[in-house]
């Protein structure tokens, strides 16, 4: 999906689902890596991380996409556009936005198991196999993948 295709998929939501036009830009960033998006309230854009579509359904845009349009109408009526609001959440409900931005698939996991017990071990970053072992039976940690 390209910007100006995801434009047009914010200006379609914004009359579909909130009756009111979205007269400003949304396009994708690249640099957010933990939020699904982003309203800019200087500039009432709206930039959404584009890993949410690589990573998640289409449907899981569309609720990303409803969520920033919600602080998007809220701010330009003169609301407060903050999450903890009652206006916020039940803006939220009747539109069917997604109230989190679903967690980034982490692709550099490190799994090392136990070659006695079996106990699993997720790492981020690498161990020495020759120093550590496991915490539950003192076993011999191997890397699987």
């Amino acid at each position: 999906m390209t910007d100006k295709e995801l434009q047009l998929l914010v200006e379609k939501i914004s009359l579909s689902y909130f009756a009111k036009k979205f007269n400003h830009k949304a396009y994708f960033n690249n640099r957010l890596k933990t939020t699904g998006g982003r309203y800019h309230i200087q500039s009432h854009n709206i930039d959404i991380n584009p890993k949410i579509l690589e990573e998640h359904s289409y449907q899981t845009l569309l609720g990303v996409v409803k969520h920033e349009l919600c602080h998007y109408h809220l701010h330009l009526a003169g609301y407060s556009g903050k999450h903890n609001t009652v206006a916020f959440k039940q803006m939220l409900n009747a539109v069917g936005g997604s109230r989190y931005a679903p967690a980034p698939k982490n692709k550099n996991v490190l799994k090392y198991v136990c070659s006695n017990c079996g106990q699993i071990y997720l790492r981020k970053r690498r161990i020495n196999t020759n120093r550590y072992v496991c915490s539950k039976c003192h076993g011999k940690l191997i890397k699987r993948g």
